[in-house]
């Protein structure tokens, strides 16, 4: 027996990732003049997501929801390098990262 009891159960895994996702949609919603911040977001919502795949891939004794997590650890970071170089290049041509001056794309 450990000096902490038995670990963490499936519902604190649950809890986590449900507390991670809310923070991050609350960041969406609340927040929608930085894409930086909106960025950060989406990447906590991964985040929260791999947190429930860790805690019933550790409940059900299978390892294939960590694997799982690998894959969307690599398109998260894919995602993270993709977007901050378009926001360089935005940045460079209109000198702002304001979402409300960027939403005129317009060729």
């Amino acid at each position: 027996m450990s000096l902490f009891g038995e670990g963490l159960a499936l519902g604190h895994y649950l809890a986590l990732g449900a507390v991670l996702f809310c923070i991050s949609v609350a960041g969406i919603f609340l927040n929608r003049k930085n894409v930086i911040v909106l960025l950060m977001s989406i990447e906590l919502m991964l985040l929260a997501v791999n947190v429930n795949f860790i805690g019933f891939s550790r409940h059900f004794g299978d390892a294939s929801g960590q694997v799982f997590v690998f894959f969307i650890l690599t398109v998260a970071a894919a995602e993270a390098a993709i977007g901050l170089a378009i926001l360089v290049t935005l940045f460079r041509n209109r000198n702002t990262i304001n979402v409300a001056d960027i939403d005129t794309l317009k060729g």
